[in-house]
C-alpha cells in the first residue's frame, strides 16, 4: 500500500510540475506590478481556453497531491 501511494504521489508531482510550466506568465514581473501591472494583475479577467484548462488541472492535481502527502504519511 506504502509503495503504491509513493508511486502515486511521484506520477502527480511530476504532473503537477509540467502543468505549472505549461501556464502562461500573468504580470511583467515587478517592474510591471510598480508601473500598472497590477491592475491587470488584479483586474477581473476570466481565462479561456488553455489557460482554463490549465488552471483547473493545477487545483485537482494540487488537491491530489496534499491528499497522497497525508495518506503517505499515516501509512
Amino acid at each position: 500500500m506504502h509503495t503504491l501511494l509513493m508511486v502515486l504521489l511521484v506520477i502527480v508531482s511530476l504532473a503537477l510540475i509540467v502543468v505549472v510550466l505549461l501556464q502562461s506568465g500573468k504580470s511583467a514581473g515587478l517592474s510591471g506590478a510598480i508601473s500598472g501591472g497590477a491592475e491587470q494583475l488584479f483586474g477581473k479577467q476570466k481565462a479561456r481556453g488553455m489557460d482554463l484548462v490549465l488552471h483547473r488541472i493545477t487545483i485537482v492535481l494540487a488537491v491530489l497531491f496534499f491528499i497522497l502527502t497525508i495518506a503517505v504519511t499515516k501509512f
